[in-house]
């Protein structure tokens, strides 16, 4: 039987064949079109830099109003209700155990609903927290405001942010974080401000402006965070898209692109929990806290009863191991993206403890500055780092709720450094002996990071894996 094109005149079957040609090529290229949720147009600019923005901005608020903050609301409350030092002393410690005990449920709350509500129910309490405190006339009042604007600032703050840069981020994953993290400096920078608002507007004023300025900018910070890249139409570190390959049809990616993306391991938290690294990493982390919880607690008392030194001189050295801070979470950053991060870890610790051993040590000033620029560095450059290398070794999948558990473990440190050097000093009336085993122990917490070791992969069978794009030589810097 004739074919029906024969029927047609010769220019008309032309037409036809191209236009089946056409469809043909259409067909093809959707078949290797990216996922429907891509945007068609994407900025140039790599969208992982604005969770790093928003991290930045919830932890600049944190640490202006809340983290440095908190002497300054002490000397204020203290002079109108005349509540002991142990009464505040105490309320730091419940913040620390609410924060510790909650973190497991705060990181599953992350991982399963995403950081971007987390963000935004978090900074809401964190605000309400602050106009509670603006109406505050006891004491038991006084402790149940601040536990909620910890509550709040623990879901609002920093485990949320980091949980979605680790999720964006892996060639240049310390990078990011310290470049998040610096939030928290920038708020001591500002100090003076909010110690001005103090002195304008009276401790509760400055709370109830403190209250409202976070819920305002709870929304528009949240609003900026995504859980994953791949929805959005972007990879991990900002590559280019893979394309999407037709069911059924082998890949048309190069071989030597898909060396480039070995599969990232993602641990559960029942996983992690068994590893040996979890617990290294933990142990270490805590240890390394009890020098930075002595020194929040009682380095200005310190430096003006023992060494006899004014407060504004203590103020000062605290303004100098802030600027150290900075410099050290910047160095920590570049240089945990392209050296080992556990060997960097290590120098950071012991950095550390040679500044408090410089400080129990001290007999003159620059002594105590000497320790101001150790301490500043090693404590700024572990930031990032301790936090990097739970992702690297553990996954960004259930980042969240394995930072939480990691919280309970290193929770202790930083409440046992202040309570050993309160006790010390109240047995021997110096901070000597004190702040030298601190030092000491804190030291020894190094070794856990020496024999730190990157874990076996899980069974596949319970665990997930995620692609994401690393260098074709793949360092072992991480590990």
């Amino acid at each position: 039987m004739p074919d029906a094109n024969s029927f047609c005149p010769r220019r008309r079957r032309v037409r036809i064949a191209a236009v089946m040609g056409y469809r043909a090529r259409m067909s093809s290229a959707e078949a290797t079109s990216p996922p429907s949720e891509a945007p068609a147009h994407r900025s140039p600019f790599f969208y992982g830099w604005w969770l790093v923005v928003g991290g930045f901005s919830a932890m600049a608020l944190n640490g202006a109003l809340l983290f440095h903050a908190f002497g300054s609301y002490v000397v204020l409350l203290k002079d109108d209700f005349g509540w002991s030092g142990t009464a505040f002393a105490v309320a730091f410690a419940l913040q620390r155990v609410e924060t510790g005990l909650l973190g497991p449920v705060d990181g599953w709350f992350v991982d399963r609903f995403g950081p971007r509500r987390m963000m935004i129910i978090g900074l809401t309490i964190h605000g309400l927290g602050f106009l509670m405190l603006s109406q505050v006339n006891s004491l038991a009042m006084f402790y149940v405001a601040f536990l909620v604007i910890a509550l709040g600032g623990a879901m609002g703050s920093f485990l949320p942010a980091s949980v979605a840069v680790v999720n964006w981020f892996s060639r240049r994953r310390a990078t990011a974080l310290a470049v998040m993290m610096l939030g928290l400096a920038a708020g001591g920078l500002v100090q003076p401000l909010v110690v001005l608002g103090l002195e304008e507007l009276g401790w509760r004023g400055m709370a109830f402006l403190s209250g409202v300025t976070v819920i305002l900018a709870g929304a528009p910070i949240g609003l900026l965070f995504r859980h994953h890249p791949e929805p959005y139409g972007w990879e991990v570190d900002g590559a280019a898209p893979r394309p999407k390959a037709a069911a059924g049809a082998p890949s048309a990616a190069d071989p030597a692109e898909v060396m480039r993306l070995p599969a990232e391991v993602n641990f559960t938290a029942r996983q992690a929990l068994r590893t040996r690294a979890f617990w290294l990493i933990s142990v270490g982390h805590g240890l390394s806290l009890l020098v930075t919880g002595a020194v929040m607690v009682h380095f200005q008392a310190h430096v003006r009863d023992s060494l006899g030194y004014s407060l504004g001189t203590a103020a000062g050295m605290i303004t100098l191991m802030t600027v150290m801070q900075v410099l050290g979470q910047v160095a920590g950053g570049y240089f945990g993206d392209r050296l080992s991060k556990r060997l960097l870890i290590v120098v950071a610790m012991v950095l550390s403890s040679a500044g408090l051993i410089m400080l129990a040590a001290a007999s003159a000033l620059w002594m105590v500055a000497a320790f101001a620029v150790l301490n500043g560095l090693g404590f700024g450059a572990r930031i990032p780092l301790t936090t990097a290398i739970r992702a690297d070794y553990f996954g960004g999948r259930n980042y969240g709720v394995i930072s939480g558990f990691n919280s309970m473990v290193v929770t202790v440190g930083i409440i046992a450094g202040p309570v050993i050097a309160g006790a010390a000093f109240d047995a021997t009336g110096s901070y000597v002996r004190a702040f030298t085993g601190l030092a000491i122990v804190a030291g020894l917490g190094s070794l856990c990071f020496i024999f730190l070791r990157k874990p076996d992969p899980p069974d596949e069978t319970e665990g997930t894996r995620h692609r994401v794009p690393q260098p074709v030589a793949a360092s072992t810097a991480g590990s």
